[in-house]
């Protein structure tokens, strides 16, 4: 049985920063495309950032190229996004996604999700 938990979600100032974590089970995590989405309410989910089974490879939305970075560590089947110089346009729930190809852009691509983790940034 395939798990994706998210933690680190939170309410912040803007200006501010989050880490969140995406610890996963019952896969063969390596060999996994992770990506981080985001849906706001009223809006269609959206693909935040995506790194490839090695971790060589990401990928990043117009409007968090170089406030955001999303990482993975194989040894603890996990993915990462940091994020700093939070927006309050950055207020979503967000979850995390496997699947086999990188970069898949639709989310009904996506073989596995996670349960979501709120973000909420005040300004």
């Amino acid at each position: 049985q395939v798990q994706l938990v998210e933690s680190g979600g939170g309410l912040v100032q803007a200006g501010g920063s989050l880490r969140l974590s995406c610890a996963a089970s019952g896969l063969t995590f390596s060999s996994y495309a992770m990506a981080w989405f985001r849906q706001a309410p009223g809006k269609e989910r959206e693909l935040v950032a995506a790194i490839s089974p090695s971790g060589r490879l990401t990928y990043y939305l117009d409007s968090v190229k170089g406030r955001f970075t999303i990482s993975r560590d194989n040894a603890k089947n996990t993915v990462y996004l940091q994020m700093n110089s939070l927006k309050p346009d950055d207020t979503a729930v967000y979850y995390c996604a496997a699947d086999t190809k990188f970069v898949e852009r639709n989310q009904y691509g996506y073989d596995f999700w996670g349960q979501g983790t709120q973000v909420t940034v005040s300004s």
